[in-house]
């Protein structure tokens, strides 16, 4: 009896309600669940509320098909324009010596004529001396002619005047050839600017000794330069339309000015011209994507390079805006057309919207 009694009493025990001791009431309310934030959804699907939209600066357009021109994106570099830039080289082997500014530095701005370095004139101990011995030869040759100029003009009456100006003449030469000697053992050579630009590239500085056609400084006008394109398609360089390239989200336009009639690493050479402020963020030698349009056409809908995505597949998407608060990734096929703008010939429809800005963003909702 007394067992039973126990057992009963332990079967009430375990059958008691239990309660919490004060500070750990989690209360009545259900768990909580962000279903109003950027999501992305079981079908892809991307789930974007106003708010965040505004937050994330989201801009769409209408998608609206037209007759675009086919555009080649070619592989090129800046190069000078033989007509807006020039190179500084010496004619004489010599020493370098500053002019009265000191030597240009790299990006400095120079003015047609300006002086920007000198070459003093160097030369072999033998033939130094040469031109020692022959100066002093000169300077005693013309201390006599001088000597006998004077005392025929103290003659002069009885002195026929042709043996005056004879021996005048011959002072004035022997002066000249002096003078001339004498220059040529201490001559400098002032290296000065073609055109007015900028200091490209220098190549000198104080006291280096150059030889003749040396190249010190190379100056462009960073406003007009020129692009030097190439391609395998021989066919191109008769259906160029215009060009262009892009610069800092900038559309600079190219005027084509002929191809060269040369193969170079099997490629053939294509020759464009710029002008702008814009250029003077690039560099000679510096490559660059020139988009070349050609007379040809291609359908489709013009779209901000910035509004075709990269999908996890490496596919190139848009993000559609199917409803007020859904986006959905399409894939496209896209043709380049400016460097800012491309053309997408296939994925989307006419009327639907796109995403312009703000489409890395949406691609990164997760």
């Amino acid at each position: 009896m007394k067992a039973r009694a126990f057992l009963a009493a332990a079967l009430l025990a375990l059958a008691a309600p239990v309660w919490p001791g004060e500070g750990h009431d989690h209360g009545d309310a259900p768990a909580q669940t962000n279903g109003n934030g950027p999501q992305r959804l079981p079908d892809g699907r991307v789930f974007l509320p106003k708010p965040a939209q505004h937050q994330l600066s989201v801009r769409t357009t209408v998608a609206r098909a037209g007759e675009l021109g086919r555009t080649v994106e070619l592989a090129g570099r800046i190069a000078m324009d033989p007509n807006a830039g020039g190179k500084v080289q010496s004619t004489i082997a010599g020493r370098i010596e500053a002019a009265g500014s000191g030597l240009p530095a790299p990006g400095q701005s120079v003015r047609k004529g300006q002086v920007l370095a000198y070459v003093v004139a160097s030369a072999a101990p033998m033939e130094r001396a040469s031109q020692a011995a022959q100066l002093a030869e000169l300077q005693a040759a013309r201390a006599l002619a001088a000597k006998r100029l004077a005392r025929l003009r103290e003659l002069s009456d009885t002195v026929p005047r042709k043996e005056i100006e004879a021996a005048e003449s011959e002072v004035a030469s022997l002066a000249a050839r002096a003078t001339a000697v004498s220059g040529g053992l201490r001559a400098r050579e002032a290296l000065t600017a073609p055109l007015t630009g900028v200091i490209a590239s220098s190549n000198v500085v104080l006291g280096q000794v150059v030889d003749a056609r040396e190249l010190a400084f190379e100056i462009v006008d960073p406003t007009k330069l020129a692009v030097e394109a190439t391609t395998f398609d021989p066919e191109l360089a008769a259906n160029i339309g215009n060009a262009s390239l892009a610069v800092g989200g900038e559309t600079v336009q190219l005027r084509f000015t002929g191809a060269a009639r040369s193969l170079r690493d099997q490629a053939l050479p294509l020759n464009f011209r710029a002008q702008g402020a814009a250029l003077s963020r690039l560099a000679v030698g510096q490559p660059v994507k020139v988009f070349v349009h050609t007379r040809s056409f291609v359908r489709g809908v013009p779209l901000p390079s910035s509004a075709v995505m990269r999908s996890a597949s490496n596919q190139s998407i848009v993000w559609v805006k199917t409803a007020p608060e859904k986006f959905e990734a399409r894939v496209v096929t896209v043709e380049p057309l400016d460097g800012v703008n491309v053309a997408v010939t296939q994925g989307l429809s006419v009327g639907d919207r796109v995403a312009t800005q703000g489409a890395t963003l949406i691609n990164q909702v997760r």
